[in-house]
């Protein structure tokens, strides 16, 4: 009987993570960036997003359709921090997160925090690499980048002194925040400059450099992305 349906490919033995475009796909640049940065050894495979079979293809790897999702044999996971998780156990001489157990703790309430919130941030300016172009933040959106700066100087202040990121070295904390930071970079929201150099030392990253110029050369486009200023205007 002739189908119509994708034949999903074989993946090797190992770490594979199911991707979205990296223009566009927040949630799948967490986990990538997590674990290239730390040297967790993964394959990859896109799918790209808004097309008409996207649903369709991507539930051949996860059961909810979205993106990211890992297999790993027979095992498929999927949410982000559950990949994380699952990537730091496989390979715990990555240390993904930080050694000492209370600021570890902080760094995954931060991590769930992440998760789960900055709603209206999300929303408003929804992650968009190819973007170089200012828009103006609600009210709501511009709480939320002055909580996200005051944890950044907080943490700087606290537990930088081992390097530029939130906790000194790179962890997971910053690969769940570096979406965010490629929002305020992308629509030129003015930060403290603590905040500012912040977001530097996650855009010198060579990991997501990697990831950075494979987004910038993708060919595909999201419509409702690239022109949220006239479609929202327009409402």
């Amino acid at each position: 009987m002739k189908t119509n349906a994708t034949v999903p490919p074989r993946f090797p033995p190992k770490l594979t993570l199911i991707i979205g475009n990296k223009n566009y796909s927040s949630w799948s640049l967490r986990p990538w960036l997590a674990m290239a940065a730390k040297g967790v050894p993964f394959a990859e495979f896109l799918v790209p997003l808004g097309h008409a079979n996207t649903k369709q293809q991507l539930q051949q790897y996860s059961p909810t359709g979205l993106v990211p999702a890992l297999k790993y044999g027979n095992l498929v996971l999927w949410e982000s921090l559950s990949i994380i998780e699952f990537a730091n156990e496989k390979h715990p001489e990555a240390k993904l997160w930080p050694e000492d157990m209370e600021v570890r703790a902080i760094a995954r309430s931060l991590a769930l925090e992440m998760h789960a919130g900055f709603h209206a941030l999300r929303q408003h300016l929804p992650m968009n690499l190819k973007r170089q172009s200012s828009r103006r933040l609600t009210s709501a959106a511009e709480a939320e980048v002055m909580r996200f700066a005051g944890y950044v100087r907080q943490l700087r202040l606290e537990y930088g002194a081992g390097g530029p990121f939130l906790f000194g070295e790179f962890c997971a904390a910053d690969a769940m925040f570096a979406p965010l930071c490629t929002r305020l970079r992308s629509y030129e929201i003015s930060v403290d400059r603590t905040t500012h150099d912040y977001i530097d030392a996650i855009y010198r990253l060579p990991a997501f450099q990697k990831w950075y110029q494979a987004a910038v050369a993708e060919p595909w486009k999201m419509d409702d992305i690239d022109n949220i200023d006239k479609l929202r205007a327009a409402r």
